[in-house]
C-alpha cells in the first residue's frame, strides 16, 4: 500500500474517531461533572497511553533544534479547539455542533491558497460544496428553533483553533518529526493547560459512577489518542486540505451511533446526505484518477479545426 492509500485511510479514521466526541463527553456532563474536569481527565489518562506508543516504537522524547515553538503552537491550538468545541455542547446540540465544525475544511483550503499559494482545484471546490451540503441535510433543525450565538461563536473558535492545528503541521518542521512524538508533546501541552486551569477554577470533579471511569479512558483513547496520531500522519501523506475533507466522516459517526446506540431514525433526507459526503469523500480519494479520466475522455472529441 502506497503512502497516499495510508494517508486516505487514517484521514478517514481519524475523522470517525474524533466524530465520537459526544458520545463519551456527554454521559459525564449529564453526571454532573464540568468542561474542564472532563478535559483534564481526557488528556491525563492520554499522556502514559502516547508515551507507551512513542517507547515501543523506539523513538527519542528529545525536543531538537527548531522544534520547540512549533510543538507549542500545535498543544495551544489543539488545546483550544477542544474547550471551544466541548463549551459549545453546553449551548446546542452536539449534533448541531459537529454539523457547524464542519466549516474548517473550508477555513483550511483558504488559508492554503490565500497564505500558501496551494492550487485549489474545481474539483475540491465541489466536493467541499457536496460535504457541506450533506452535512447540511443530517441535521434538521426544529420549528422555530434559533440557535445559540454564543454557541456558534465557540463552535466556530473550534473550527479556526482545528484548521490552525492541521496547517501547522503540514507546513513547519513538523512535519518530519515522527507523529507519535508530536502527538505526545501536543496531548502533554494539553494536560498542563487543563492542570492550570483546573487549579484556577476552584477544584477537580469526579465521576460518580465507576464505569464513567471507563468511559473517560475511552475517551482519552478513542477521540484523543487514536484519532489525533492518525490525522496527524494522514497530513503528511496526503496534506491539509485532503485530511480536511475526509473529516466529514465526523459527522456521520455521530449519526451512525446516534441510530445504532440511542434509536435514532434515518429519514430520507439524511440518507441523501450520507450518501452526499460518501461521494464527496470517493472523489477526494480518486482525486487524480478522477481528473485524468475526464482527460482522457475530453481527447475523444477533438476539437475541429476551423
Amino acid at each position: 500500500m502506497n503512502n497516499k492509500a495510508k494517508g486516505y485511510i487514517l484521514a478517514a479514521f481519524s475523522a470517525a474517531t474524533y466524530g465520537m466526541n459526544p458520545l463519551f463527553s456527554l454521559p459525564l456532563y449529564a453526571d454532573g461533572m464540568g468542561v474542564d474536569s472532563v478535559l483534564f481527565f481526557r488528556y491525563l489518562f492520554a499522556v502514559p497511553m502516547v508515551a507507551l506508543m512513542v517507547k515501543s516504537r523506539g523513538r527519542s522524547f528529545a525536543i531538537q533544534k527548531g522544534e520547540l515553538w512549533p510543538l507549542l503552537m500545535v498543544g495551544v491550538f489543539f488545546v483550544l479547539s477542544s474547550i471551544t468545541l466541548f463549551r459549545s455542547y453546553l449551548y446546542m446540540d452536539s449534533g448541531i455542533a459537529s454539523t457547524i465544525l464542519f466549516i474548517y475544511p473550508v477555513m483550511v483550503a483558504l488559508i492554503m491558497a490565500i497564505f500558501f499559494k496551494e492550487k485549489v482545484s474545481l474539483q475540491t471546490w465541489v466536493c467541499i460544496a457536496m460535504a457541506l451540503a450533506g452535512i447540511g441535510l443530517l441535521y434538521k433543525a426544529p420549528d422555530g428553533a434559533t440557535l445559540s450565538t454564543l454557541g456558534i461563536l465557540f463552535v466556530l473558535g473550534s473550527a479556526l483553533a482545528y484548521t490552525l492545528y492541521i496547517i501547522t503541521v503540514n507546513k513547519t518542521i513538523l512535519k518530519d518529526v515522527p507523529s507519535v512524538k508530536v502527538t505526545f508533546y501536543v496531548i502533554l501541552i494539553g494536560f498542563i493547560i487543563f492542570s492550570v486551569m483546573v487549579l484556577l477554577g476552584g477544584g477537580l470533579q469526579t465521576p460518580t459512577k465507576w464505569w464513567l471511569w471507563l468511559d473517560l479512558v475511552a475517551f482519552a483513547l478513542f477521540p484523543t489518542v487514536i484519532s489525533m496520531y492518525c490525522a496527524t500522519k494522514a497530513i503528511v501523506y496526503i496534506g491539509s486540505t485532503a485530511t480536511a475533507i475526509l473529516g466529514a466522516l465526523e459527522p456521520v459517526t455521530a449519526v451512525l451511533f446516534g441510530i445504532t446506540l440511542f434509536g435514532e431514525t434515518l429519514q430520507g433526507r439524511g440518507v441523501a446526505g450520507l450518501l452526499l459526503i460518501i461521494v464527496s469523500v470517493t472523489m477526494v480519494v480518486a482525486g487524480g484518477n478522477i481528473s485524468s479520466a475526464l482527460v482522457r475522455f475530453k481527447k475523444l472529441f477533438p476539437k475541429l479545426k476551423k
